[in-house]
């Protein structure tokens, strides 16, 4: 069990979130010192409330999209003194601390490389009816996501260890990126699990969540990489 909290860092990509990131990182700090966001361009003050909350804050002068933003939070994690376990973690205030505690714990034991949130588990709330045949047309489309036994590859909590952070290379600047780290645990051979998890659906989560649209969209991403093989 993950008990020296203090080996952890927790990774939050951050764009226009002044709204609640305060919120979110001092929540976090309650239970993980080692908090870094990336301000992806943010021009509402968020860089701001997350430093004065706790976060070590590390910017991108121009939105350069949530892969871009986690790829550097990664690269600055990894290079901390001591950072043994990884996280990452939204900034609308849809995932619970006590939920990253249970991915951590389950990392912990050994088994996983990196353990993945679902949002399908048993004791998880339910999902917004469109959300869920979006996010499961992604899993039936996919064989190489059911041979990993995945049900919620978009779900942005994930923990991971020092393994995986130090070859972690997400390329695909977007939300595209959800898709690129299934591919890289087929090609690095990561061994990968899940945990269930509750979302809090807020009306402000929903709004800065992703657009049916643009979920459509990497769905497709998704079937297209597995198709070329890149999931593979």
């Amino acid at each position: 069990m993950v008990t020296a909290r203090d080996d952890v860092w927790v990774i939050i990509p951050m764009y226009e979130e002044a709204t609640i990131i305060h919120e979110v990182v001092a929540e976090l700090r309650r239970t993980f010192p080692n908090v870094v966001c990336i301000d992806d361009g943010s021009t509402d003050g968020s860089a701001a409330l997350a430093r004065r909350a706790g976060a070590v804050v590390v910017h991108h002068p121009v939105n350069l999209g949530q892969g871009a933003a986690l790829q550097t939070g990664i690269e600055f994690a990894r290079e901390r003194p001591g950072a043994r376990w990884f996280l990452t973690f939204d900034a609308d205030g849809q995932h619970q601390v006590e939920d990253a505690v249970s991915l951590l714990d389950e990392l912990a034991r050994g088994d996983h490389d990196m353990v993945i949130g679902t949002r399908f588990g048993s004791g998880s709330v339910s999902v917004p009816l469109l959300k869920r045949a979006v996010l499961r047309t992604v899993v039936r489309c996919s064989p190489s996501l059911r041979q990993l036994r995945l049900s919620d590859t978009h779900n942005g909590l994930r923990a991971f260890n020092r393994t995986v952070a130090e070859t972690m290379e997400i390329t695909s600047d977007g939300m595209g990126h959800a898709s690129e780290i299934i591919s890289l645990i087929r090609r690095r051979g990561w061994r990968v699990g899940e945990v269930p998890v509750t979302i809090r659906y807020t009306a402000y989560s929903m709004a800065k969540g992703q657009s049916l649209l643009n979920a459509v969209n990497i769905a497709f991403d998704a079937v297209v990489r597995t198709k070329s093989g890149s999931l593979r």
